[in-house]
């Protein structure tokens, strides 16, 4: 998605990534394959672009979350365009996180720092996770552990918001409907998709664009960032924010990558108002061991497209998906009819 981003604003994308996706080579100038986001994976290829390329500047995506520390690395030798490594780290810190969220007498779902007493309606949700990964109901067997808070399940449905800023003022691009699936008993809140079609009021929006402003200061948040929520049709409770470009920037045609460039530089160009297309992304899941086989005829609408001979395990992500329509409704169908599509093909290899 960055890559596809920076390649619309017109710039030529170096890239480091776990995946090394077929869409993302066919985007970039240059890239490297890591095994993981640590320092000790990133500074070969941190290296090799700086000899080769004389790159100073860097932006960041998803999988920081648990290596917030290489975040520091990256700002040692780059300058970064986004929030800085102690603004991101800020957002880990659960505990000052809800706080600040009770000073500004934001709502939220009540959260605890230790096992409740009685486990019946309370999730366990790791301190450094990223896209529901590891968010799963309390058991009885959980005990106190730095690496977990406890969260009451709060009814409702998931919503987020994409926004930029230059770090005192706010523009909302969208607010999005998203959804989650079930993996196994250990996964079962993680991201599944996402829609620009959020069926909120004209109020509940201004409300969370106030709650935004507050947090934006709060928090010194700067470029493109995203908050979770959810809404129970009477309130809504915040539940995070994401501080990078998320997924549901792919929800939109704007040049949204110079918008956080631009943001982070302190500047926010006027946003066009025009009606956009309801547009919904979807992560189509493994639901069995599946060899990406040679040759492979994939939709033109899928993205992150692996590479053939990969082996995509039992609720491993295979690729994603996007899909345009003029009416929600069809988008989720359209997405649905995508998905089984390509498991139904992958089957018969």
């Amino acid at each position: 998605m960055l890559s596809q981003a920076a390649k619309y604003a017109g710039l030529k994308p170096l890239v480091i990534d776990l995946f090394a996706d077929l869409d993302m080579q066919d985007l970039a100038t240059d890239f490297r394959q890591v095994n993981t986001l640590s320092k000790t994976d990133l500074a070969p290829a941190v290296e090799y672009f700086i000899k080769h390329y004389a790159v100073t500047k860097v932006i960041y995506g998803s999988g920081f979350e648990c290596y917030p520390e290489s975040l520091f690395y990256l700002n040692s030798c780059l300058l970064m365009l986004g929030n800085t490594p102690e603004v991101f780290a800020r957002q880990l810190n659960k505990q000052f996180f809800f706080s600040t969220l009770s000073a500004l007498n934001i709502p939220y779902p009540i959260v605890v720092f230790k096992p409740p007493d009685c486990v019946d309606g309370w999730l366990l949700k790791p301190m450094q996770g990223q896209g529901g990964i590891g968010i799963r109901a309390c058991q009885v067997s959980d005990s106190a552990n730095d690496r977990y808070y406890w969260q009451k399940f709060q009814a409702g449905k998931s919503y987020s918001v994409l926004f930029v800023t230059n770090g005192q003022e706010v523009q909302v691009i969208g607010f999005n409907r998203q959804w989650c699936i079930g993996l196994n008993e250990a996964q079962t809140y993680v991201f599944s998709g996402v829609t620009n079609s959020a069926r909120l009021s004209a109020l509940h929006k201004a409300e969370i664009t106030v709650w935004l402003q507050q947090l934006v200061l709060a928090f010194q948040l700067k470029g493109l960032n995203s908050l979770d929520f959810i809404h129970d049709d009477t309130c809504s409770h915040i539940l995070e924010i994401n501080p990078r470009p998320s997924a549901s920037m792919a929800l939109y045609d704007e040049d949204l990558l110079l918008r956080h460039l631009q943001a982070c530089s302190g500047v926010l160009t006027p946003f066009s108002d025009k009606p956009f297309v309801q547009t919904g992304y979807q992560v189509i899941y493994a639901q069995g061991d599946v060899l990406i086989p040679e040759h492979f005829d994939w939709p033109y609408e899928c993205r992150d497209i692996p590479k053939a001979g990969n082996i995509c395990h039992t609720g491993q992500p295979i690729c994603s998906i996007i899909a345009q329509q003029n009416e929600s409704q069809s988008v989720s169908q359209q997405l649905l009819t995508l998905q089984q599509l390509i498991l139904n093909k992958l089957q018969r290899f």
